[in-house]
């Protein structure tokens, strides 16, 4: 099945109305802030909307997903290949579509990423191996006078988590948190926790696992 996180209008309807013919596939469309319900098909693609799913709620659906070995996460109406490779530094994508890209084409890689191929482009995954080698690269290198517990804290924010979920797995209220959080952004120079989950992506190689695993069945 595909499952298309999107705002609902006639445009989005019609994309729904054209995959499922394509296909012959299911095709659900929920709201960006609605629940995944249960996923019971053997195979099946998450496909985030760029244009009405922001950075925060991406990584909360990643977070939903992690554990979930049979569903291939991807996004479209990613502005470019620049765009793309801004995402793909905190998500993991299996597929990207652009807005250029036409109909024809996006049910061409949905088919792949169904069959549990990758679809992005060439130039792209060259881009994607060598961000993962400067982050190798990075682990060698002192990180910005970081505590322990600070070095865990952004490790979970790079994970997706939320404040919340953080506190819940250190044990600590949310208001330690968010001490740390403002300690972490003044130490590494960013100002907000996207510019923080993207300089952890790129500066920390071993991400703790998901939090959100812990709670998607709650």
């Amino acid at each position: 099945m595909v499952l298309l996180v999107t705002d609902s209008n006639p445009q989005s309807q019609l994309f729904i109305d054209y995959i499922h013919d394509q296909l012959d596939c299911p095709v659900t469309a929920v709201a960006p802030h609605d629940g995944m319900g249960e996923i019971k098909q053997e195979r099946a693609v998450l496909l985030l909307d760029a244009d009405h799913v922001d950075d925060d709620t991406m990584q909360a659906w990643q977070a939903k997903v992690v554990d979930y070995d049979n569903i291939a996460m991807a996004a479209f109406n990613l502005r470019d290949e620049d765009h793309s490779a801004d995402v793909l530094a905190t998500l993991h994508l299996q597929g990207v579509f652009y807005r250029s890209d036409d109909l024809m084409l996006i049910c061409k890689g949905i088919s792949k990423l169904l069959e549990g191929d990758l679809w992005m482009s060439r130039t792209l995954m060259t881009r994607l191996i060598d961000f993962y080698r400067r982050q190798q690269r990075n682990a060698y290198r002192p990180v910005c006078g970081l505590t322990h517990r600070e070095l865990e804290i952004i490790g979970l924010l790079g994970s997706g988590a939320s404040n919340s979920e953080i506190a819940d797995r250190l044990f600590v209220s949310e208001h330690t948190v968010k001490s740390h959080l403002y300690n972490i952004f003044r130490k590494i120079k960013v100002h907000n926790r996207i510019q923080a989950m993207n300089w952890a992506r790129q500066n920390l190689v071993a991400i703790p696992p998901h939090v959100g695993r812990h709670h998607q069945h709650n």
